[in-house]
């Protein structure tokens, strides 16, 4: 069973808990908070989801990307993309004009790549929180991993899913291109 750290040792990694980068890999096809909101519900039924840049993921992402350091994630998305993956491609916009990096990778090409099905954080290349769901895509925990061998690893993932990942806006002009 995981040893998940608290709600304030999770908000700590992204402020002063890392000096240079924070990354994130999004494998899910789905996450039960974002389903469960009311922006989620709007958008399914064709109504602005009214993504709101002042919340304060981006206030803090924009605060830490002032001072030099660099947050991103690659998010592995399905052929077609799911209503999940659509909706935070749609409001994405907002992370990215936070100063976020988000890159798509298909999943397809995630598997070529032996990618993870999991989703974690990387900060500075050497801390690694580890992001637990259950079955129903609920959030449980995160799980501070210190092991230099996973930590490692998870560079390597990075690393591999950086090099194949295209830009949020390159991959939301395919979707759209799909439809």
């Amino acid at each position: 069973m995981p040893k998940f750290i608290s709600d304030a040792q999770f908000d700590h990694f992204f402020g002063d808990g890392f000096a240079h980068t924070a990354w994130r890999l999004e494998s899910r096809r789905s996450y039960a908070s974002d389903r469960a909101g009311d922006g989620f519900k709007r958008w399914l039924r064709g109504e602005d989801p009214r993504t709101d840049p002042t919340r304060p993921w981006c206030l803090n992402i924009a605060a830490q990307t002032a001072a030099g350091k660099r947050v991103g994630r690659v998010r592995i998305a399905d052929d077609p993309i799911t209503d999940g993956q659509a909706y935070l491609l749609h409001v994405g916009w907002a992370n990215v004009q936070a100063g976020e990096t988000i890159e798509h990778l298909p999943r397809a090409t995630a598997r070529r790549l032996n990618l993870p099905e999991r989703d974690f954080w990387l900060f500075d290349s050497k801390h690694l929180l580890e992001m637990h769901f259950d079955q129903d895509d609920n959030y449980l925990g995160a799980e501070l991993i210190d092991a230099s061998e996973a930590v490692l690893d998870a560079c390597q993932i990075r690393d591999r899913a950086r090099h194949y990942a295209v830009a949020r806006v390159d991959f939301a002009d395919r979707a759209a291109s799909r439809v």
